[in-house]
């Protein structure tokens, strides 16, 4: 069975994941990359690196955000957000990076850095879980599709 996503659902979806694709577009050339993400029930907020991403949103910050969930081929659930990516600066930033290691950062923590059994001197870099560009995208409307079996 196809079928459409309720608010709940599409919420339920957007706060369960972690990692979605942001889609932006530069001269009728589309960009699609994954990003990890956290929506707080109202927007979504990443973080980034400066780069080819950057660049086209600043230019172009009209975005579509797709977020799936899927069990198999015939039990998924998938979201599409639309909206505007706004960089974040000041006191937004700071809110927006409380919000993301809230619940992202834990699960950016490799194994691989660890101080137990790995080689770290007991310490954990953040250096490349910590971008210096926040964002964040301001959501115009939202769609999402499942099938079921």
């Amino acid at each position: 069975m196809l079928g459409i996503l309720n608010h709940t659902e599409i919420t339920n979806v957007l706060s369960s994941q972690v990692l979605g694709r942001i889609a932006c577009c530069k001269k009728g050339k589309p960009y699609l990359v994954p990003v990890t993400y956290v929506y707080d029930g109202k927007n979504i907020y990443g973080q980034s690196l400066e780069g080819k991403k950057l660049d086209i949103l600043r230019k172009h910050p009209k975005v579509c955000f797709e977020v799936d969930m899927m069990t198999d081929m015939q039990n998924w659930k998938s979201v599409l957000v639309y909206g505007k990516f706004r960089e974040l600066n000041g006191e937004d930033e700071k809110k927006a990076r409380k919000i993301l290691f809230s619940k992202v950062l834990t699960l950016m923590t490799s194994s691989t850095i660890h101080p137990y059994g790995h080689e770290t001197n007991g310490k954990v870099d953040n250096e490349n879980r910590i971008k210096p560009v926040m964002y964040r995208i301001d959501i115009d409307k939202v769609t999402g599709r499942f099938e079921k079996n």
